[in-house]
């Protein structure tokens, strides 16, 4: 078992036995966080939906994130991961949200280097964000970007 299988799989676990339910949100990630989400049987039970939302206007038109927030700061911030989980969670009304945004290379994007990341878990309306710099090519930086948003989301989920 990979460790994002296994940290997916320790999450829903305790998301499940805490009656809490997930939805997700990712731009560089693209799909890799809610697959490994939806991998273990009985997932259906805590995830209920992901948006991948890679273009920026996406961000702003379907997860809601302030259109000026990514007008001054680009999607690659804080307080963006912290925007996208707290929308993704209202959308698909779930207790939950977990989201990734960054630059996953192999060159940098709007000044940011590649590596740097951003992850964010939502728990009824409280949010939680950490910025990483993270190595690695492409590949790696995106498998390493789910897991550690999957990391913080077990820490939001039992704290």
């Amino acid at each position: 078992m990979t460790m994002l299988a296994a940290a997916a799989d320790a999450l829903l676990a305790v998301a499940r036995e805490r009656g809490l339910t997930v939805a997700v949100a990712e731009s560089l990630t693209g799909g890799m966080l809610s697959s490994a989400l939806v991998g273990p049987p009985g997932a259906s039970d805590v995830v209920l939906g992901a948006v991948v939302a890679y273009a920026t206007d996406v961000k702003s038109t379907v997860l809601g994130v302030d259109a000026a927030l990514l007008a001054e700061r680009g999607p690659v911030d804080a307080d963006v991961a912290g925007q996208m989980a707290l929308g993704v969670a209202r959308l698909l009304s779930a207790r939950c949200g977990v989201a990734t945004t960054g630059v996953a290379g192999p060159g940098p994007q709007d000044g940011k280097p590649a590596g740097r990341v951003h992850v964010a878990a939502s728990r009824d309306d409280v949010v939680r964000t950490r910025q990483l710099d993270l190595p690695g090519d492409r590949a790696e930086i995106r498998e390493r970007a789910a897991l550690a948003a999957l990391e913080l989301l077990h820490e939001i989920v039992t704290g």
